[in-house]
């Protein structure tokens, strides 16, 4: 996945390097006690389990409605484990509809719907390698479309101390500084969905564990930062 930072409004670009400098400041304090964002979420919780959401109970944080785990069950991926991040009930727009949906699984809904945004990959020193999105069965998530999940992006913020304010910062500045690529990455899921359900018509898609990971790309946050900050420069140049 290739993106066009030409042709990114000022304004959007400008929360990009926002973003990076807040994914990066985060990253440099953490490093100065030599410990990382995932070291910060699973520590103090005992015997890594595979499945096991850390830490316990999840974060989540009231004033946003946002919330996020990290757990591990791809080890063909060779990652270490993958954030899992949510933006709930109370800050999803009232007028804001699932996706239809017709099959016979529980979904939740009102009060306890819950939108899945995007799983960030980590590799053993804590250090981000992919971005992907998930069928509805995988998550269990209220599943809306596209272009209302892409709506709710910048809503998601962490903003408080438990279990690290630095991965706090972090993760919250991911999904900023790579939100052209988690926008694309989105309407992928939902053409893959599209296609699976016509080349299975007799299943639920939703549902169906043959379809797992609906879109993923590898990144790197050096790689993010110096486009960002080249196409700025470009722009004050021209």
């Amino acid at each position: 996945m290739k993106i066009d930072f030409s042709s990114i409004s000022q304004k959007k670009l400008k929360t990009l390097s926002t973003a990076a400098d807040d994914v990066l400041e985060a990253l440099r304090l953490m490093g100065k006690v030599q410990t990382n964002t995932v070291e910060r979420v699973i520590e103090h919780h005992g015997t890594f389990y595979e499945m096991d959401h850390y830490p316990p109970g999840d974060v989540y944080d009231e004033e946003t409605g946002s919330q996020y785990y990290y757990h591990s069950h791809r080890p063909e991926s060779g990652e270490h484990g993958h954030f899992h991040t949510f933006i709930r009930a109370e800050a999803i727009p009232e007028n804001m509809e699932p996706y239809p949906y017709t099959g016979e699984a529980e979904q939740a809904l009102g009060e306890d719907a819950i939108c899945h945004l995007i799983a960030i990959s980590m590799d053993a020193q804590g250090l981000p390698v992919e971005l992907f999105t998930t069928n509805r069965w995988v998550t269990g998530e209220t599943f809306y479309s596209a272009k209302d999940t892409i709506s709710l992006l910048q809503k998601f913020e962490i903003d408080h101390v438990y279990p690290c304010l630095g991965t706090n910062r972090w993760l919250t500045g991911m999904l900023r500084l790579f939100l052209p690529q988690i926008e694309q990455l989105l309407i992928e899921r939902d053409n893959k969905i599209t296609e699976h359900q016509a080349q299975n018509p007799d299943k639920d898609v939703f549902e169906d564990e043959d379809l797992e990971v609906t879109s993923i790309i590898n990144i790197d946050i050096d790689t993010q930062v110096a486009a960002v900050d080249a196409e700025l420069e470009r722009r004050k140049n021209t």
